[in-house]
């Protein structure tokens, strides 16, 4: 990791950086990531940007299209979310809308993939956020802030 890499994500990391992470930049990704299907975000240049895609669910309560700009994981074609909302002691809104609605797509690096949500659990749930936390360690900052155990998700590509 290079010397920029490891700025942002001490920065990440942190009260205020998560914080910025979660309702900053949030809304500026969006618009970024939507417009150039995932190949730009704010992280432009560092790790983030390519661990970072575009998660397009319906709202759970609303019905309506949402997109979150997240930071992933692969694992062989599956894509590994974490939903650690930065250490808030409530999980995500795209949590509850991928729970009631596990069919999504995610924008990331040009491309445009259909996907089918599931939360793992157990023995899978530790495998799979030990590969998040090796894209991003501040998933165990994140997990030490908070008293819930943060859920796991693996998105699996439709045919």
């Amino acid at each position: 990791m290079n010397f920029y890499d490891r700025i942002i994500e001490w920065f990440a990391k942190s009260r205020l950086g998560g914080w910025l992470f979660v309702n900053v930049f949030t809304h500026i990704d969006r618009r970024i990531m939507k417009w150039t299907n995932g190949r730009f975000s704010t992280g432009f240049g560092s790790r983030f940007q390519q661990n970072a895609l575009l998660l397009t669910c319906i709202g759970a309560k609303s019905g309506q299209e949402r997109d979150i700009p997240l930071v992933f994981a692969w694992s062989g074609d599956d894509i590994i979310l974490i939903a650690s909302r930065a250490g808030h002691d409530k999980n995500p809104a795209w949590y509850y809308n991928l729970r009631a609605n596990p069919d999504c797509t995610v924008r990331v690096n040009g491309q445009v993939i259909d996907c089918t949500a599931t939360q793992v659990t157990g023995d899978e749930r530790t495998r799979r956020w030990q590969e998040a936390v090796s894209v991003y360690s501040g998933y165990e900052n994140y997990a030490e802030r908070t008293d819930r155990e943060i859920p796991v998700f693996v998105l699996s590509p439709r045919a």
